[in-house]
């Protein structure tokens, strides 16, 4: 069974995103003639978030961990982005933002390919790149801010979901868009995972919801009517176990149904009070964009380059090591239940 190991301070309060609100599909940051963004001596501590598209709530609590973390070091903080996760959408943010010469550039990756071009036209100009949540083609950025492990996400879950269904049955995945880095490798892994250890449980189907709510819900009750006999449902992804559980909740398939996933404690609280969803799992967002802000910094400021075995202090959870493929681990997934959600504000 999944250990919890370190619980961060999880339930820190959310700051209003006004600036990133405010921001407009043409890809300026917010505060760019306020002093070009030089918080510390000479350098340029300007850092620009790009999600994989705006008006995600897990996207906005990384933001606003980042927000936190730039405004600690005396940065200047901007978000820009999409309105929907097309693997290309990112490209014209990426164009600009290195335009405009920003410090660092830190982005989830809609696509692994797409937007490497403009990772390395940016880089060229200076800009430090790094990803967070979802990873490019490694060549094409300085450091690569992972959450967990792929493999820790994909056992989490199937051991969640195997224990809803009793160890036994079918059930599908809901994942976010088709090309998604780090979507596809935690399915390929507990596609592995389901093989090797649950052998009575079959995976009828994966299908993608882009992200989007409305759609994450259309394919939620398209796969009920596919799959009379479905047992589970499993969404690595925080819009589409939303959108599922508000689904189910409502539906003839509540408690009968199982759902787990990936899912911020907001999101999900009313389906875990109302007994919608049992268990499900994340690691903290807002500490993701916190470590990925200080990880810029580092990079901006030149503490450390990517190597392996680099280190550097990031604010309030401390020292990090730069590991294999610049990477840079945040830490283990985190099992909300009845029994805790209570206690995590965001």
């Amino acid at each position: 069974m999944f250990t919890q190991h370190r619980t961060r301070r999880l339930g820190m309060a959310l700051t209003a995103m006004a600036a990133a609100a405010a921001l407009t599909l043409t890809g300026c940051a917010s505060g760019g003639d306020n002093g070009g963004g030089e918080g510390g001596g000479d350098a340029d501590l300007s850092v620009t978030f790009l999600p994989k598209n705006l008006g995600n709530p897990y996207f906005d609590t990384s933001s606003a961990g980042g927000t936190e973390a730039v405004e600690e070091f005396g940065g200047e903080f901007a978000e820009v982005g999409p309105s929907e996760a097309s693997p290309t959408s990112q490209v014209s943010f990426i164009q600009t933002a290195a335009q405009q010469g920003v410090g660092a550039l830190v982005v989830s990756a809609n696509d692994p390919e797409a937007i490497c071009d403009a990772l390395d036209e940016a880089r060229d100009a200076g800009v430090k790149v790094v990803t967070f949540d979802s990873d490019t083609n490694p060549e094409c950025r300085d450091l690569f801010i992972n959450q967990a492990t792929a493999e820790g996400i994909a056992k989490i879950q199937v051991d969640l979901i195997a224990e809803q269904i009793g160890g036994a049955g079918q059930i599908a995945i809901l994942s976010a868009s088709a090309n998604a880095t780090n979507q596809n490798a935690w399915i390929e892994l507990m596609e592995e995972e389901l093989a090797a250890n649950h052998p009575d449980i079959e995976l009828v189907e994966t299908v993608y919801g882009d992200d989007d709510d409305q759609t994450s819900f259309d394919k939620t009750a398209a796969l009920l009517q596919t799959y009379p006999e479905l047992k589970g449902i499993v969404s690595p992804t925080t819009v589409g176990i939303a959108a599922a559980a508000r689904y189910l909740s409502t539906s003839e398939y509540k408690g009968q149904v199982a759902l787990t996933g990936l899912g911020t404690p907001n999101q999900m609280r009313e389906y875990v009070e109302d007994g919608t969803v049992t268990a499900f799992a994340l690691w903290n967002p807002a500490d993701l964009g916190y470590l990925a802000a200080y990880a810029a910094k580092a990079l901006i400021e030149g503490e450390i380059t990517g190597e392996e075995g680099d280190t550097f202090e990031a604010g309030k959870l401390g020292d990090y090591e730069v590991g294999p493929d610049a990477t840079v681990l945040l830490g283990d997934p985190y099992v909300f239940d009845a029994e805790n959600i209570g206690d995590f504000d965001f």
